[in-house]
């Protein structure tokens, strides 16, 4: 295992849900537990993931989704 990847995985957060409320319930304490500057990092990185999916749609000439 790469060091980065070693890092990566002390960094994650992970739980087991029973049923969707659970994960939710557990999802939403998750993110109020951190800073917005992380809330808003993690919400740039997804657009950005979806942005680069967007791309590759257009070079494969898939459809766009809205």
């Amino acid at each position: 295992m790469s060091n980065r990847a070693k890092e990566r995985k002390k960094r994650m957060v992970i739980n087991v849900a029973n049923d969707f409320q659970e994960a939710e319930d557990w999802d939403l304490e998750f993110w109020l537990r951190q800073t917005p500057e992380d809330r808003l990092s993690a919400f740039a990185a997804l657009r950005k993931d979806v942005e680069k999916v967007k791309g590759r749609n257009k070079r494969k000439n898939l459809p766009e989704e809205d």
